[in-house]
Formats: structure tokens, sequence, C-alpha cells
């Protein structure tokens, strides 16, 4: 195993990336051209939203030279798989980037591309069936980071650190190949991501990322020696992508809200309704995920007992309550509730209420009108009432002449003129 070989395809991988994003952002930021509405070009938007491809470019190159260089030596082909699922992934996350993709057509590339790295890697049916269900489950809860800037950078820099570390820790540097790549493209991309960012992961360098680092860790697992805690420590790397679904689930669990549909009550959002910043918000979050990589990595390398990882799976569950207790969504809209007899306003039951609605509105109004002629079989008031409206023989009440807008004197000599 060619260590050098290794860290060169790191300094690549870097290289190219930060290449590549500058010139994408460039593109992105370009003055508009006359008779364009916006201030940027056609493609500016298309170019920020896929511009987590340039991260994808950098990483594959290098580690696909690296590995036709030998650099991997004889876990080349576990690599190669895992290199090939990623690109797959990447791939469709590109499609879904331009053009939205149903999630069935999207889980079941992952479905295809994560049982392409178990079979390259000659894990036993019952390994595979559980590293492939693993694998979709983390690069699901990676890509649903990517919900403000900087934050899945940082967050997936981090646990790429502590995956690169385990690898080498355990004895098989081949495994290392990716995340030490995986860490460099990061870092080059992570200055074009952070808030303002010009360039954002997308779908597709977010599932690549994702996929990445959990097939990253079930290859490393596999692999461990059978003295070492990894069932323990290497799935605490994930831990605070598991939380941020867990949050999500739960809270809109909750509210009887789809699962299925995104919306502003991830971690970072939560965060930025207590006034904390976009960028203090990925800081957090990625020093959040520290410590449970630091502890992870510490148990792996067995200096640290597996016990010790209860304490970053209780502040991470303390930490998910805290934040359900945010409010992340509006007020529900409510409607005035239908009674029956808005259904049935033509029983007759409802216009022998409107009638009578309207008889006693009359009557409240009735000293405000002016009084008409008395007609036959018109009744007077009880003593002590106001003097309702004039009535007609058949019990209708009469209907008072239309105001002239006039005083009454000139009504009068009005009157007397035409006489």
């Amino acid at each position: 195993m060619n260590v050098l070989g290794i860290i060169a395809s790191g300094v690549a991988a870097l290289f190219i990336t930060v290449a590549l994003a500058k010139s994408a952002r460039r593109v992105a930021l370009r003055p508009h051209v006359p008779n364009e509405p916006g201030g940027r070009a056609p493609r500016a938007e298309a170019l920020r939203r896929t511009g987590g491809a340039t991260a994808v470019l950098g990483v594959g190159t290098a580690t696909g030279v690296a590995l036709w260089l030998g650099a991997a030596g004889d876990a080349a082909g576990s690599v190669g798989g895992l290199l090939a699922g990623a690109g797959i992934v990447a791939a469709l996350g590109l499609v879904h980037d331009l053009k939205p993709l149903w999630t069935a057509l999207r889980l079941g590339a992952q479905i295809a591309a994560s049982i392409l790295v178990v079979c390259l890697a000659g894990l036993s049916p019952a390994a595979g069936v559980l590293a492939a269900l693993w694998i979709v489950l983390v690069t699901n809860a990676f890509a649903l980071l990517d919900h403000a800037d900087g934050l899945l950078t940082a967050v997936g820099l981090v646990t790429a650190a502590g995956l690169l570390a385990c690898a080498l820790v355990g004895g098989d540097p081949a495994l290392a190949l990716l995340p030490t790549t995986l860490v460099a493209g990061l870092a080059g991309f992570l200055l074009h991501t952070w808030h303002p960012a010009r360039l954002r992961l997308g779908a597709t360098g977010a599932q690549f990322t994702g996929f990445a680092l959990a097939a990253s860790g079930a290859l490393i697992l596999a692999a461990a020696p059978s003295g070492r805690a990894a069932w323990a420590a290497l799935p605490a790397l994930a831990t605070v992508a598991l939380a941020d679904s867990a949050l999500v689930l739960i809270s809109r669990r909750r509210a009887a809200r789809s699962p299925l549909r995104d919306t502003d009550d991830h971690i970072a959002h939560r965060l930025r309704r207590v006034r904390v910043t976009v960028p203090g918000a990925a800081v957090l979050t990625a020093l959040w995920a520290a410590v449970p990589v630091a502890t992870g990595t510490l148990v792996y390398a067995e200096l640290l007992h597996p016990a010790f990882l209860l304490l970053p799976l209780a502040g991470t569950a303390a930490a998910v309550f805290a934040l359900l207790r945010i409010p992340a969504y509006g007020p529900p809209r409510t409607t005035p509730p239908r009674t029956g007899s808005s259904r049935t306003a033509s029983s007759g039951a409802a216009p022998s209420r409107t009638a009578a609605a309207r008889r006693a509105q009359a009557s409240a109004v009735g000293p405000a009108i002016p009084a008409a002629a008395s007609a036959p079989g018109a009744t007077a008031p009880a003593p002590g009432q106001g003097a309702p409206a004039a009535r007609t023989a058949a019990g209708h009440p009469t209907v008072p002449p239309p105001p002239t807008g006039r005083p009454a004197a000139e009504a009068a000599a009005a009157a007397a003129e035409r006489s």
C-alpha cells in the first residue's frame, strides 16, 4: 500500500476541486447580457444548484487515477466498487438537480449502488444486506443536511476525517483512499458554499458525499479486526445526520404532516429561529458532529471504553428534545365549522329564523325610521315600548319613502310653490 500515493491523491483532489469550483463560480456570477431580466446569465442558477458536481469530479478523478496507478493495492476491488456506486448516485442526483425525479426512482438507484458496493467488497449475504440498508439510510440522512449554507460540507468534512483516522488505525490504509480525497474535496469546496453561498452541493454533491461516507464506514466496519469495537464506534460517526432525520420525522409526525414533504424544520432552521446566524448554525452543527466522531474514533482505537459512546448519544437525545420545543410551523388555518342549519337552508327552519331576525331588526330600528301613515288594521304600540314600524292590514311592514336629503323647511317651501 502506497501511503504517499494516497496523500498525493488528496492533494490532487483539493486542487482539482478548487479549480473547477472557481471556474463554475466565475460563470455563475458573470454579468448579465442585454435584454435579460434578473441580472444573471440564464444558466447561472443551474450552475449554482449543480455546483456540487465540481467536488464530485475532483474527488472522483483523483481517486480514479490513484486506483489506476495501484495506490489501493489488494483493496482495489472494494474501493473501485465504492467509487462506482457513489458515481451512480451522483449522476442521478445531477439529473434530479436539473429536473426533479420521483423519490422511488432515486431510492431504487441508491439500493442498486449499495448492492454493487457490497458485492464487490465480498461481504457475506447477511452482512451485505445489513450494509446495504445502512448505506441507503445514512446516504439520505446526510443528504438532508444540505438545507443551509456550508452545513453539509462542514459536517461531511468532520465525518470523513474520522473515517480516515479509523481506516489508518485499523491497519487497512487502502480503505483510507476515498476518505482522504473526500476530505480534500470538501475542504476545497467549503469556501464556495459558505454563507453567502455562491455554489451549492445540491443533490449531486449531497448524495455523493452521503453515499461515500456511509459506504466507507460499512467497508471499514467489515474489515475491522475482531478485537475492536467497530460495531459501536463507526455508527456513532453518523450521529448528527441521523439526529436531524429523527428530529424531522418526529416533528412532522406530531404536526400531522407528510414525512416526505420538505419544510423548514431541520436543525439549522430551528437554530435560525432562536437568532443563530447561518454561519453560526453550520459551526455549531459541525462542533456537535465532532464530539461523537472523536469519541467513536477513540473507541475504535481502543483508547476509550465503548461505554463512553453513551455520553454523546445522551447529549444528542437531549439536543433533539430541546430542538423539538422550538416551533417550526406556523399556526394552522382554521375554517368556521359548517352547521346543519347552513346546509339545510331550504328546509323551512332557516327562512323562519331569517324572518324573525328581520322582524327583530325592524323593531330595533323602528324609532329611527320616520313613521308612515297609519294603515287600517295597524295596532298601537304597547305602553313602555318604542313605536314599531307601520304595518298594512295584512300585517306586512310598510316601507318608508326614501330620504330626499333636504331639510324639512326646504321640503315644505317646495311643496308650497308646487301648490
